[in-house]
């Protein structure tokens, strides 16, 4: 029995020494590999005159891949077809380029890799590499430098194209819809300023996109744009600003669909403020009609009565210069239920107004069957505004501090268009104590009225703004503690809102500035902010 023991402890024994030689031997694995790749040589070389191949081949010390080239690998002038680029995803010691493109005589060509070679294991990025080419006799070496900055946000976008157009006999204000730029960069996505490079001297104009569909073309429906008012002479020291913006789109109003008895849609693009909508039909008599915006979407509801007993229709569609004539055809759907919905119940703050919205347009409201009570059932004075196009009565009374008020809307109070009517409707609001509030007071110092002053979220949402056409002080009373941001909009036609520019029209958006601190209201803080404005124009180049 001992015996036996024995030799198993011994077996256990050399094997526990066997494992632990093993594990002092087995390596580390050394250190990570923290370094890009080289490269070794490349064929043709680099900044390569009279070029005349139509492959490039890139050779490094170590294994490579390219990753995201569709974003990060530019090329300038652009080129059509776009070149073969390998390998792509899989690991190779050299990278191959193969030209599918006609290339442009006397023209100097730059392939900018952004942060697309990295290497095989641990994808260290060889960064910014620049494959330079020219098929005249020198390398074009000239520059135009700037940055991006976003019209109306705080943040620029990024990976924004930045494009020059030569200024020759065939350039006109179309060509950045139909026609490709002479040279492009791209801010990528680390930074906002640009540098065009390897351009030559002219005459060009200066266009940057957040170009969605990376076609290089200006497509008003998807692309923000910005670009500078005048021609550009290169060579040029200065250093220019770009505001991106997204246009106002042109007008476009789609083919009208039934969505409801007697309610018709037609969805849009643009600005429908001067819009009519003209049914071409005879139509029976006592017919009338409304039209509602749709409260999310661009969208208005063509609302009619009597019903009509035709299969389909004309309408005649006009806003500004725009007409156009769309056939409808009728179904036989349900008609809608009348549905009050309130703009919120619960804690209103005291710059907002009570309101109540329908899906069915509003005919009649009856004051003497509506009451507003505070907290010692004491009726309310209110009286009321009706938007006839977003279809909502807005109640307009003086509120208190920490009160509570029981908002009753009695039987047939609200009429609608059909002639239905509302079941008694009760809503409940209340207001804060000002201790539980904060005062933030704005002074501007070199201010050009009339401007707009705005508290906004991070995410650039408006919560409070002041609107002043002369020197005040802006005092936002009683607001919720938060973090805000400030900025000023320079109002320039004075009508209450931002305005944003038109690339063919050559109108640059309204410009804001941006207070440098973040307002930090706190409960029960009254905060003095001075913010001082540059009286520079932001639209001309700096030296």
């Amino acid at each position: 029995m001992f015996k036996s023991y024995y030799k198993l402890f011994l077996f256990f024994s050399i094997l526990a020494m066997l494992v632990n030689c093993a594990n002092r031997g087995m390596p580390s694995g050394g250190e990570k590999d923290t370094e890009p790749p080289k490269i070794r040589y490349s064929t043709p070389d680099n900044f390569t005159t009279n070029f005349n191949s139509n492959e490039i081949e890139i050779y490094f010390d170590e294994y490579v891949k390219i990753k995201n080239a569709q974003k990060q690998l530019i090329i300038s002038p652009p080129m059509e077809p776009a070149p073969d680029i390998t390998p792509l995803g899989s690991a190779s010691k050299y990278i191959t380029i193969k030209i599918n493109d006609t290339l442009q005589p006397n023209t100097t060509y730059a392939f900018n890799f952004g942060q697309s070679i990295v290497d095989n294991n641990e994808e260290n990025p060889f960064s910014y590499y620049k494959y330079v080419f020219s098929t005249g006799d020198y390398i074009d070496s000239l520059s135009v430098r700037g940055a991006i900055v976003d019209a109306e946000k705080r943040e620029p976008e990024k990976f924004v194209s930045v494009m020059l157009y030569e200024v020759d006999s065939i350039y006109n204000d179309s060509t950045i819809y139909k026609s490709r730029p002479k040279y492009v960069t791209n801010t990528l996505d680390s930074v906002s300023t640009f540098s065009i490079d390897n351009i030559k001297a002219g005459k060009y104009r200066l266009v940057a996109l957040k170009d969605e569909n990376a076609n290089y073309t200006y497509q008003q429906k998807s692309d923000k744009i910005g670009f500078y008012d005048k021609e550009i002479t290169v060579p040029t020291d200065s250093f220019y600003e770009i505001k991106l913006f997204k246009e106002v789109a042109d007008f476009y109003v789609e083919r009208p669909t039934q969505v409801a008895k007697q309610k018709i849609q037609f969805g849009y693009r643009g600005d429908a403020k001067e819009l009519s909508i003209e049914m071409l039909e005879e139509k029976p008599e006592g017919f009338e009609y409304r039209i509602v915006k749709d409260e999310q979407r661009d969208t208005l509801y063509y609302w009619y009565k009597p019903n009509i007993e035709l299969d389909t229709t004309l309408f005649v569609v006009r806003n500004k210069a725009y007409v156009d004539t769309l056939k409808h055809r009728f179904r036989d759907l349900k008609v809608d239920s009348l549905i009050i919905k309130p703009s919120g119940t619960g804690t209103i703050d005291f710059d907002k107004d009570f309101s109540i919205a329908g899906n069915v347009p509003f005919e009649q409201l009856d004051l003497d069957r509506i009451t507003i009570m505070d907290r010692d059932s004491i009726k309310v004075d209110f009286k009321t505004e009706f938007d006839t196009l977003r279809n909502t009565y807005r109640f307009k009374f003086e509120k208190t501090e920490a009160n509570t008020y029981q908002i009753q809307f009695l039987p047939e109070a609200v009429t609608d268009f059909f002639g239905k009517v509302n079941d008694t409707l009760n809503y409940t609001i209340k207001t804060k104590k000002f201790s539980d509030l904060s005062d933030v007071r704005v002074s501007l110092i070199d201010a050009e009225y009339p401007v707009i002053v705005q508290l906004t979220d991070n995410s650039g949402k408006v919560k409070y703004e002041q609107f002043a056409d002369a020197p005040r002080m802006f005092d936002f009373r009683h607001i919720n503690p938060g973090t805000y941001y400030l900025r000023v909009i320079y109002d320039a036609n004075g009508n209450r809102k931002w305005d944003t520019g038109n690339y063919l029209k050559k109108v640059q958006p309204e410009r804001i500035s941006y207070y440098s601190k973040i307002i930090d209201a706190r409960t029960g803080w009254d905060l003095v902010e001075e913010f001082t404005l540059l009286k520079t124009d932001p639209d001309l180049p700096k030296n």
